[in-house]
């Protein structure tokens, strides 16, 4: 066919499409090298990143089995050491036996030619004296080695205790719930309050927390028992004061705001607490309870970090003791979280916080563990003892909390001068960090019955007079004592 002169040549139009063709599939090519080259990168890094966590988990493996064979090693040199002192003391003991079969067959001669006596006679009376003077030998060495053995577990306490607290190099504490908002101005006292009280009736009823306005410039104060709700109503206020509209409809939307934020908080920080302790495995509505102790305190120590610092030092005296070191570190971990809703449940913070690692299908021991800390229940397991070990260490360590020392003393005279005040109590004493107080009654004032009366006295006055951390023991001791004298 022949074409028309001046028309498109469709030879050139072809090699122009056949151009476009072939560059689109080289630019096509080109971004799916890009791609492949960049997933090779990232599964590369992602391999990298595993084999890092790999090796680091084997280096932690190999940092324990050394520290158990070096445990082992230290172990097996104190039983030769101790096999060497047996088998020396058997050897005393057998020279010793030899003796005493030389001296009883030179005193049996003896009694045959001075008493007359008969063979089976002599024989009798030197088996009770020899009996006598091994049964003598046998007590001594029995006490030595019981007086031995108790000095050097003692010694072993002593040195498991110092390390565990060496090993922990937790910050001092310094941080405490905060409660009051600064405000620009006094103008904004005002508009918090609204027309007739309404937003502060909006915001107190949002909250769940009371709002003190007082003289005081530039300052409102946030006051409430669940320290979760006086958040919320820190964080909200906040950012009211700081957006400036402050009316009812705004206020429901920067509390419901606010309470999400703060679970985000709470849900986050049990996370964040409970890898740092090496607990993994939680259950998730635990988690959440227990991250809660973020806002709470006690004389100024976070209870969250108290928690963690607990768990530490637990699992650190567990692992030198040889007991449950997982039960030990998850118990030490939430043996406060009852703390977190003990404004809500009735009872003791050990008891709640017992029941509720239950409700969430922990397992007994670390349960046990959480309710035993305080010896509200009787302790029936080492791990329980570990627990309570860590946690005077870690709230009694110097800097974790901020009580000063003579306002301690004020508080245990305090606790001993109501005690006192009552008739028939010879004396009083605060003990434990006054945890519990001792009353001495006399028993011819007091009787059974009105024993039974005086400690839920002095226990209602505790708490209509006194704040304290925790609870206190009363504990009233009556007894009669008879005395004469022979002359």
């Amino acid at each position: 066919m022949r074409l028309l002169r001046g028309g498109p040549d469709p030879r050139v139009a072809a090699r122009e499409e056949a151009d476009q063709i072939v560059q689109r599939a080289e630019q096509e090519a080109r971004e799916r090298l890009l791609a492949a080259q960049e997933q090779s990168l990232t599964q590369r890094e992602q391999m990298e990143a595993e084999v890092r966590d790999l090796r680091s988990e084997v280096q932690r493996t190999e940092d324990r089995l050394i520290r158990r064979e070096e445990s082992i090693e230290t172990r097996s040199r104190d039983l030769d050491r101790r096999d060497g002192q047996l088998k020396s003391r058997q050897d005393r003991l057998d020279d010793r036996e030899r003796e005493i079969d030389e001296l009883a067959a030179e005193e049996q001669a003896r009694l045959e030619r001075i008493g007359n006596l008969t063979a089976d006679e002599a024989r009798a009376l030197l088996i009770q004296q020899v009996e006598t003077e091994i049964g003598d030998e046998a007590d001594r060495l029995v006490r030595q080695a019981e007086q031995r053995v108790k000095e050097e577990s003692e010694e072993r306490a002593r040195n498991v205790v110092a390390t565990a607290i060496q090993r922990v190099a937790s910050e001092v504490t310094t941080e405490s719930t905060v409660s009051v908002v600064q405000l620009p101005g006094e103008d904004m006292k005002g508009r918090i309050i609204g027309r007739e009280g309404r937003n502060i009736r909006a915001l107190e009823s949002a909250t769940g927390c009371d709002l003190i306005i007082d003289d005081t410039p530039d300052v409102v104060t946030i006051s409430g028992f669940d320290p979760v709700r006086r958040e919320v109503g820190r964080l909200s206020l906040s950012r009211l004061v700081a957006d400036g509209r402050i009316h009812p409809a705004r206020i429901e939307e920067q509390v419901a705001k606010a309470q999400r934020d703060v679970d985000a908080i709470v849900r986050e920080s049990g996370d964040e607490a409970a890898i740092e302790a090496h607990c993994s495995g939680l259950p998730r509505g635990l988690l959440d309870v227990f991250g809660r102790l973020r806002f709470r305190t006690s004389y100024g120590q976070n209870q969250l970090r108290h928690a963690v610092e607990t768990a530490h030092i637990a699992a650190m005296i567990a692992d030198e003791i040889n007991a449950d070191i997982d039960i030990a570190r998850r118990g030490a971990l939430l043996h406060d979280v009852g703390k977190s809703i003990d404004h809500e449940v009735e009872g003791t913070h050990a008891i709640i916080g017992g029941n509720l690692a239950r409700r969430f299908k922990m397992s007994e021991p670390i349960a046990h563990c959480i309710e035993a800390h305080h010896d509200e229940v009787e302790i029936a397991s080492v791990e329980a003892i570990i627990v309570q070990i860590a946690d005077a260490i870690s709230g009694g360590r110097p800097g974790a909390r901020r009580e000063s020392v003579d306002r301690y003393i004020e508080r245990l005279r305090a606790l001993e001068e109501i005690a006192t005040s009552y008739e028939g109590v010879g004396q009083a004493f605060a003990i434990q960090a006054g945890r519990e107080v001792r009353v001495v009654v006399d028993p011819q004032e007091v009787d059974d019955l009105g024993a039974m009366r005086l400690a839920r006295d002095i226990s209602k006055q505790i708490e209509e007079s006194l704040q304290y951390p925790g609870q206190i023991r009363v504990t009233v001791l009556r007894e009669t004592r008879a005395a004469e004298y022979a002359r």
